[in-house]
Parts: structure tokens; sequence; C-alpha cells
């Protein structure tokens, strides 16, 4: 089952990508937050199809749920405007590097201190060095993408 979810999670993150360059292009003709919200309407109507035909849990559920885990749906669409706006100005990699970093920086966070029910798992030293060299990693995309757009707005 391990291989099977890392699978899925690795899908997961291609399918991210793909999108987010997808959505900053269509963002140039549409709008960014019209892109972002007819993603939403279109995952909307897709999933209720889903839910129809192999939903398995209490969509009612919402009605019980406290408000701070309500907070998930206003999470995922700001993390949706903020990726198809970051896309159309630093790229698809500069986005998605950012991204990771700052899942990786409030996911040690969380893991640390227990939020939200979760596991307490200390910041160690492998941590703090895994997230500097994520940030390094970032630096030199960063760098690199300024040197590509330079060369290619060079006159000839």
């Amino acid at each position: 089952m391990g291989i099977i979810m890392i699978l899925f999670t690795l899908i997961g993150g291609i399918t991210l990508s793909a999108q987010s360059a997808i959505n900053g292009s269509f963002s140039r003709k549409a709008g960014t937050i019209e892109t972002t919200f007819l993603t939403f309407i279109t995952g909307s109507m897709f999933l209720a199809l889903i839910i129809l035909f192999f939903g398995q849990g209490d969509i009612f559920a919402i009605f019980d749920a406290p408000l701070w885990q309500l907070s998930a749906v206003f999470l995922g669409v700001l993390f949706l405007l903020f990726n198809v706006f970051a896309v159309t100005k630093i790229g698809v990699i500069a986005t998605s590097i950012t991204v990771i970093i700052g899942q990786l920086v409030i996911s040690v966070v969380i893991d640390h201190f227990g939020w939200f029910n979760s596991l307490i798992i200390p910041l160690d030293t492998k941590r703090w060095f895994a997230l500097l060299f994520m940030l390094i990693a970032l630096y030199f995309i960063f760098k690199g993408n300024k040197r590509s757009i330079e060369e290619a707005n060079k006159p000839e």
C-alpha cells in the first residue's frame, strides 16, 4: 500500500505542475480570479459525479465539523489563486519549488508542535539541513530564471 500511495502522490505532483502551467496560460486570457473560479467550479462538478457514483462518506457531516476544519476550503482557494498568479510572473519551476518550500516549512512547524491533531515529530538537524538545501535550490532556480529572461530579452 505504501508504494501505491507514493505513486499516487507522485502523480498528484505531476498533475499539480501541469495544472499550474495550464492555468497560468489560461489566466492570461481569462484573468487570475476567473481561472481560479473556473477550476473550482469544474472540479466541484467532477467531484459531485464521483461522490454520486463512488461516495461512501457522509457529505452532511460538514454541519458537524468545527469551523477550523472548514478553513481548509479557503486555504485551498488561496493556494490556487496565488499559484495561478505566480506562474505567470515567475514560471512553473520557480512557483513549484517555492510552494514545496512553503509546504515543508509549515509542515515542519506543524509536526514539531503537533498542530491540528497531527503527530509530534521534533525539528532536528537533518530537517534544518533539508530546508536549507531547498532554499539553496530555490536561489539557483531564480538565478537561472533571471539569466534566461535576460538572454531572451537581449537585443540581437
